[in-house]
């Protein structure tokens, strides 16, 4: 069937959302049912005042529950941060309105990339996604890409490719992926951009 991943890493990032749903979901369940008999139901003991085994349960157990979300979200967050022996390199910077892009492994490869206005598309064109140059990256191969950004906070983001890195002026982040399908994948605006503050001086 058609699915809305592009990359491993995507499919590891779904896999986690439907592993935590699925826990959430028996949580809500479990709690909901308990606080509907607890409703409904005419049970009292007076004399009841302490219960330490029903209070050893009710603590272990949801300590053990968030142990089974924590885990693999950690192995995720790794997984994310690992950066293999990349194939090809490219350098995206941001700028207000618009990207640059160096291939660094190639000599004078550089070109901007706008958002084509609404006015100017073509009928099989996507309105506030397509871009008058477009980026073409290998299938099956480590990709790195470096970026940065030279005015404010930018956010350099592939939903489909479970990508998404921050651009900020005067640092240059990385992030490793690779694409396991073809496709025309569209970036989103993902970020607030604004000036950066400089909290001496407030």
């Amino acid at each position: 069937g058609l699915t809305s991943w592009s990359s491993p890493l995507m499919e590891q990032l779904n896999f986690f959302h439907d592993h935590t749903l699925l826990i959430l979901t028996m949580i809500t369940i479990l709690v909901g049912y308990i606080m509907g008999m607890l409703m409904f139901n005419k049970f009292t003991n007076r004399y009841l005042l302490h219960g330490q085994t029903i209070e050893i349960i009710w603590t272990v157990l949801p300590a053990i529950i968030l142990m089974f979300i924590a885990f693999p979200s950690l192995r995720l967050l790794y997984l994310m941060d690992e950066i293999n022996t990349p194939s090809i390199t490219l350098k995206s910077i941001g700028h207000q309105w618009y990207w640059s892009y160096e291939y660094s492994d190639f000599l004078n490869l550089e070109f901007d990339s706008y958002m084509v206005p609404t006015n100017e598309l073509d009928m099989n064109g996507f309105r506030l996604l397509d871009v008058d140059n477009r980026i073409i990256l290998p299938m099956n191969n480590q990709i790195r890409i470096l970026v940065t950004a030279t005015d404010v906070l930018h956010s350099w983001t592939v939903p489909s490719l479970g990508v998404k890195v921050d651009a900020t002026p005067g640092r240059l982040n990385q992030i490793n992926f690779l694409i396991n399908r073809p496709g025309l994948f569209f970036g989103q605006c993902s970020e607030i951009c604004g000036q950066i503050m400089d909290l001496y001086q407030l």
